[in-house]
């Protein structure tokens, strides 16, 4: 059977989106790099005579080098220009951050670059997130490229996304690519705060960059134990042995000033608590990187199988909060019927306002507060649970009542 698209006259087909145009060039050319104190003083003193909020972004040298520092930071302000600054050349900032002041940054997933802004001396007053906002307003991709075509109906290339930015020199391709990515930063913005502002989320989104200014990466207990495939070892002893190794591992990208990942990777360091090797000529073959630093590994594994039973780590952590959700039904099946009638209930919210469900609110504080309920169970308890596990306000505004809604639904046996 044909479609209706197919038989249906030309006339009455639905329009065809024009396609992108691509973005190639900045509007006043790429600029020269900014690499001395001097340049910097000239870049401090343009913004500063601009208006506006500042469109920022950084570059850094994920996969290539040890850490995430940025390694070219760029600046657009209406009435300023765009500027790229190169953090190696000149480290501290401080002049453009004073420049600043209070005015809004915009930038696209703030969080990949807040940290190494503020390694350069550029911390926020206020801002504003645009992958955070097309979250928020619900569209279906949210990349930078893929919000600048939905709004702008512009193209950008993205071939040097993920490139080695600690080359030097930068190549000019490479500028055009970094330079571009502010370009259209400020115009997005606008059109997104009018965008939030009709669909009544504007209130959402400001309390979410508000949270973003005090913003800091979760320090994670016992990093290695994120070593992809260590939950195939069975004993305490190997995985006590892929600690020693991963620390290992990171001491020699650090030396070396290059990604944890070149050194080796995560399935070497299995392979080679598996084999225990107490010699060089033990260790594993297939990776070129386990001959190179042979002999850090065989120490790391001597030094894991001298500790005796009670310094070796468990194969696992406890965990601090609920069972799987999977288990409920068996362990307590009120508390997985409420569970499901509120997840039920926020889905419907979420399609009806165009938002995911994991902005509305995110799967483990609902659990918890699912699990563990507070003992005032009506709207002003819950959003206190709610807060207290760090959900935001209108989150919470939204999330309580239909928790009381799932708890009367399903009250205690």
């Amino acid at each position: 059977m044909s479609s209706a698209s197919e038989t249906a006259p030309a006339d009455q087909q639905e329009p065809q989106a024009p396609e992108p145009v691509l973005l190639q060039e900045p509007a006043e050319g790429v600029p020269d790099v900014v690499e001395s104190e001097r340049e910097l003083d000239d870049v401090a003193r343009a913004v500063a005579a601009g208006q506006g909020p500042v469109a920022i972004d950084a570059e850094r040298a994920s996969g290539y080098r040890y850490g995430q520092r940025a390694y070219l930071v760029q600046l657009r302000r209406e009435g300023s220009g765009t500027f790229l600054i190169d953090p190696i050349g000149v480290p501290d900032l401080t002049p453009v951050a004073e420049a600043i002041g209070g005015a809004e940054w915009i930038l696209h997933a703030a969080t990949q670059d807040l940290v190494c802004l503020a390694e350069v001396g550029l911390r926020p007053r206020q801002l504003f997130d645009t992958e955070l906002a097309a979250r928020i307003l619900g569209l279906p991709r949210v990349g930078l490229a893929a919000v600048v075509e939905h709004y702008l109906g512009l193209r950008l290339a993205k071939e040097h996304s993920a490139v080695d930015w600690s080359t030097r020199p930068l190549p000019d391709p490479w500028l055009r690519y970094a330079a571009l990515d502010v370009e259209v930063l400020g115009e997005l913005r606008n059109l997104m705060g009018v965008d939030l502002a009709s669909q009544g989320k504007d209130e959402w989104a400001r309390q979410e960059f508000a949270a973003l200014l005090t913003w800091s990466p979760t320090e994670r207990v016992d990093p290695w134990r994120r070593t992809s495939g260590i939950n195939t070892l069975r004993s305490r002893q190997a995985v006590g042995i892929v600690r020693e190794l991963w620390y290992a591992r990171d001491a020699i990208a650090r030396e070396r000033d290059t990604s944890v990942g070149r050194v080796l990777p995560d399935a070497a360091l299995v392979d080679i608590a598996k084999a225990t090797p107490r010699t060089t000529a033990d260790l594993p073959s297939g990776h070129r990187a386990i001959a190179r630093y042979g002999r850090q590994w065989v120490e790391a594994v001597q030094r894991a199988m001298a500790l005796p039973e009670t310094e070796l780590p468990p194969r696992s952590l406890p965990s601090d909060g609920p069972p799987p959700a999977r288990s409920w039904p068996d362990k307590d099946p009120v508390a997985a019927e409420r569970l499901a009638a509120t997840r039920a209930a926020l889905t419907a919210f979420s399609q009806e306002r165009s938002i995911p469900v994991e902005n509305v609110c995110s799967p483990d504080p609902l659990r918890r507060v699912v699990w563990s309920p507070p003992a005032q169970r009506d709207v002003e308890g819950f959003t206190a649970a709610l807060a207290a596990l760090g959900v935001r306000r209108w989150q919470a505004d939204i999330v309580a009542p239909l928790l009381v809604g799932a708890f009367d639904a399903h009250p205690d046996a």
